[in-house]
């Protein structure tokens, strides 16, 4: 036989192996939140892998809801515990996958051109903001956490008539831009993306509520294989500087 046909035959399936006709997409539900960064990351690994990512970016309330309905989901990265255990309870997330190595901290921003000095959060009892904007404070995370933290300084019985709820994090934010509102409380990464508004307040760490971001793949999934390299990627050393650099606390 012609040695350069034989090499050719044992050539062809090695290539074809290598093929993107093989490659996976991953499909991350991840939270409002995180949306900048993740697509920044998302698109270093594209650049670098076989496999693909995509993202559908919205509040974690609603990912969950959407994954509970059967959505086509391999990996949910929620702003908060709360839906990622109301999955885990569910049997919806695939055992030992889970990770937590993120979190945040939040802060009060104004319309850019506003000048009332707000030296604290408890001055968001003052007849001057009439509107403030937070995400749904019964269910999107951003909100739960607002509410928490307006609670523990003793003013959500003062400013509760006066909340506007919505839809996610960012949604509140552009609230606060188009200068509807007095004032929003989001989250401290939020308002780096945003010039049309200015930090009116940073509220402390151990002020705040403890803010947390469980990462886990999706049981059943078929591209449990391709889920877990990117589970990986988002810890791994370049992925958690790209999560400071947008404001994010990783955590050890």
């Amino acid at each position: 036989m012609n040695p350069l046909k034989t090499l050719a035959c044992l050539t062809l399936p090695v290539l074809m192996s290598l093929s993107p006709l093989n490659a996976d997409t991953v499909t991350v539900f991840a939270a409002a939140s995180l949306s900048a960064t993740l697509k920044k990351i998302g698109d270093a690994y594209n650049a670098n892998n076989v496999d693909k990512v995509t993202f559908n970016f919205t509040s974690s309330n609603n990912l969950a809801r959407q994954i509970k309905a059967g959505a086509p989901a391999d990996i949910f990265f929620s702003a908060d515990d709360a839906n990622m255990d109301d999955l885990d309870k569910q049997g919806l997330i695939a055992k030992n996958t889970r990770k937590e190595f993120l979190s945040n901290s939040l802060i009060i921003v104004v319309p850019i051109d506003s000048n009332f000095p707000l030296m604290g959060g408890a001055q968001l009892a003052d007849p001057f903001f009439k509107k403030i904007a937070l995400g749904q404070p019964d269910s999107v995370p951003a909100g739960v956490y607002a509410k928490a933290y307006l609670q523990k300084i003793g003013i959500w019985d003062k400013v509760s008539a006066r909340i506007v709820p919505c839809d996610n994090v960012r949604a509140a934010l552009a609230a606060v831009e188009s200068a509807n509102v007095d004032a929003g409380i989001v989250y401290k990464t939020d308002s780096l993306h945003s010039k049309q508004v200015k930090v009116a307040y940073e509220i402390p760490i151990e002020e705040g509520p403890a803010i947390n971001y469980p990462v886990a793949i999706i049981a059943g999934t078929k591209n449990n294989l391709a889920a877990k390299k990117f589970l990986d990627y988002l810890s791994d050393p370049a992925s958690l500087q790209l999560f400071q650099n947008a404001g994010f606390i990783t955590k050890s």
